[in-house]
């Protein structure tokens, strides 16, 4: 893949990714790259430095383990709203997300345990739902 830098004959600048350089010239003479803001098909690659790899980390890029932690953080937080703001319905969770979503039960936010059959059909059905984040492991417990 290769990334291009575009710019428009009304000056508005882009990216666009095509699979060889060949592609967008292919792409461009056939009317078919155009600017996502105005739609011209006037459009122009622009210099571009190469991605480079190196050995040196950016000041600004923060690095693994704190994106980890941050992670972690976000899906405590998730599962902690959950419990506090949802009911919990245990392991009949897909029968009563079906009454919901039929107008059976009165509707309300449900968290509990399905199969992994159970889920497929409810999506198959078209019955909203997701996995909650597993418990992240405390903290303070890890080495």
């Amino acid at each position: 893949m290769i990334r291009y830098a575009l710019q428009c004959d009304g000056g508005h600048g882009f990216e666009a990714w095509f699979g060889a350089s060949a592609d967008y010239d292919d792409q461009a003479a056939r009317g078919l790259v155009e600017c996502p803001v105005c739609g011209s098909h006037a459009v122009s690659k622009q210099i571009m430095a190469p991605a480079v790899a190196g050995t040196r980390k950016t000041s600004g890029e923060p690095d693994a383990a704190k994106m980890q932690g941050m992670m972690m953080q976000v899906a405590r937080e998730v599962r902690s709203h959950v419990e506090q703001n949802f009911d919990y319905v245990g392991d009949a969770f897909a029968r009563e997300a079906r009454d919901i979503h039929e107008g059976r039960s009165e509707k309300r936010e449900i968290y509990g345990e399905a199969t992994p059959a159970e889920v497929r059909k409810l999506r198959e059905d078209g019955v909203p739902c997701a996995p909650l984040p597993p418990v992240p492991p405390d903290p303070s417990r890890l080495n």
